[in-house]
């Protein structure tokens, strides 16, 4: 396989990727990532530099902005610092622990489900001198925070992950022809 060929099989590779950043769950940035190494790797290196780092750094920066925007999201409507862990904690439990009940689907609505329910969890042991139905309200509000944070995070993925692509292609399709 000529190399022209390869690069445009690892471009698809990332845009496929950067599809998948913007669906919760998928291993997007991950696969933009093995793109850039094994186009490295078989260039030896060439025409990679501080650009190139800048890509990587974008895309390690994107794999915590979903962590980061689900606590936002959570602190923004009103969550306790509990609300904002259970959201957190449900983020993980719900991906991680649906994976083996639900092979398909299970991350993705493990991303949705988790959250709001870590957070409703989280806000209602936290409020537990109030009244039952502010209680119930002021839980129910920060899970609805945490799912839009979520949402907002996976719109900032996706940004970072297209912008990782065309900054990829921008710095190496001029040594395309020339190897």
């Amino acid at each position: 396989m000529d190399l022209t060929t390869l690069y445009w099989i690892l471009v698809a590779v990332m845009v496929v990727g950067a599809i998948g950043e913007l669906i919760p769950g998928m291993p997007g940035a991950s696969l933009i990532l093995a793109a850039i190494v094994i186009w490295s790797a078989v260039t030896q290196f060439a025409g990679v530099t501080w650009s190139i780092m800048i890509v990587f750094a974008l895309l390690v920066l994107s794999a915590a902005v979903e962590f980061f925007a689900t606590a936002w999201g959570a602190r923004r409507f009103g969550a306790s610092r509990w609300g904002q862990i259970g959201a957190i904690v449900g983020l993980i439990l719900g991906v991680v622990g649906l994976l083996p009940a639900l092979p398909i689907g299970g991350p993705i609505i493990g991303i949705f489900i988790g959250p709001f329910l870590g957070a409703f969890v989280g806000e209602w042991l936290f409020r537990q001198q109030q009244p039952d139905e502010s209680r119930i309200n002021a839980a129910l509000k920060a899970s609805i925070g945490t799912i839009v944070g979520s949402f907002i995070g996976n719109l900032i993925d996706g940004m970072l992950a297209v912008l990782a692509v065309i900054l990829f292609v921008y710095l190496t399709y001029p040594l395309v022809p020339l190897l």
